[in-house]
């Protein structure tokens, strides 16, 4: 079992993993702007949208941070799957 100091601890890191999600779909969101906007004054549209790659690149990357923030249990994952086998074979 884990006390209460542990769990407020995982709290506490799962907090910070979503807070700096945020912080980085943020980013995101306003420099791919900047970069659209860059592109469409000085090439317009018809032109190869070459913010795309940076957008792709970097959109795999915040995929797996919000992975990461949203979807991972960490090490209380371990710790229930061990007590439900420990559970079944008493």
């Amino acid at each position: 079992m884990q006390t209460e100091q542990e769990k407020d601890e995982q709290l506490w890191h799962i907090a910070q993993a979503r807070a700096s999600f945020r912080k980085s779909l943020f980013t995101y969101v306003v420099l791919n702007a900047f970069l659209t906007a860059i592109w469409f004054f000085t090439s317009g549209p018809g032109s190869h949208f070459w913010p795309v790659w940076g957008m792709l690149g970097w959109g795999i990357g915040l995929a797996f941070q919000y992975n990461h923030a949203y979807h991972t249990q960490g090490d209380r994952s371990v710790q229930e799957e061990y007590e439900k086998l420990k559970n079944n074979q008493s």
